[in-house]
């Protein structure tokens, strides 16, 4: 079963799943702000933290499929799901799998299109400088991931990113990378789940395609979007305000202080 931690007290739970090259831990900023009002489930992906290898592939159906698995296990029936970009594409393949058991779908710093040709050779390049020189590969690109304005301020955050995927286990890496390359559009997901759905991004943001992402979303009354000023790492660099958007979306509270 996939590695998990369970922190805050609400009634609400909320299922967090972290991206490539992360693991639960990245959730620490953000905790703060959601513990009142929601339980949160934090859980490692296949291949990320102390959740085992599987297999040479992990798609994003296999890990939606193993996310069930521990959704059953801990018996939270209902809940609400946010990924961060990977883990916003297995939480996409949940969305589509199981729907009766989520109340709501966070995009966070993600999208719902496959990867275009371009992308998908970017990613085949990834996964041979990764197998042959990892450090390096997390070294070079962790930065880019972050606010290019803001980078004197979020070394630390830099730091720890880069540490968190150094932590990360090659083989586990190399799984999630094919996954990534091999996973389909999942407009129709958005299309037609009946739950809330809340996109938040990042203006800064380098890994995602943004603007394609909310140009297209349905024009529906279910989905919210959110542009904040910031890089691809909204959970490092604006833990507030990701909190602050999250809480009155899905629990339709509204904070005394959102300040953008």
């Amino acid at each position: 079963m996939l590695n998990y931690e369970i922190s805050g007290t609400g009634k609400e739970n909320l299922v967090l799943l972290h991206g490539f090259m992360e693991n639960l831990m990245i959730w620490t900023d953000m905790e703060p702000y959601l513990a009142k009002d929601f339980t949160l489930i934090k859980v490692d992906l296949p291949g990320h933290g102390l959740s085992k290898i599987y297999r040479e592939i992990h798609t994003m159906e296999f890990m939606a499929e193993e996310v069930k698995k521990l959704a059953d296990h801990l018996k939270i029936g209902n809940f609400h799901l946010l990924g961060h970009s990977m883990g916003g594409y297995a939480s996409l393949a949940f969305a589509e799998k199981f729907p009766e058991t989520l109340k709501s779908l966070t995009l966070f710093f993600s999208t719902y299109f496959a990867d275009d040709e371009e992308k998908k050779e970017q990613r085949r390049k990834s996964h041979r400088i990764i197998q042959e020189a990892y450090p390096n590969y997390v070294k070079a690109g962790i930065p880019n991931l972050f606010n290019e304005n803001e980078k004197d301020i979020l070394e630390g955050k830099i730091e720890l990113a880069k540490e968190i995927a150094l932590s990360t286990k090659t083989e586990g890496v190399l799984a999630a990378v094919k996954g990534m390359t091999d996973r389909t559009d999942k407009k129709s997901v958005i299309e037609n789940f009946g739950g809330k759905i809340v996109v938040i991004a990042g203006k800064h943001d380098k890994a995602v395609n943004v603007e394609k992402t909310l140009k297209n979303l349905p024009d529906k009354t279910n989905i919210k979007s959110y542009l904040l000023d910031c890089g691809h790492n909204g959970h490092w660099e604006k833990p507030a305000v990701c909190a602050a958007i999250i809480n009155t979306e899905l629990l339709h509270n509204l904070p005394k202080n959102l300040i953008f």
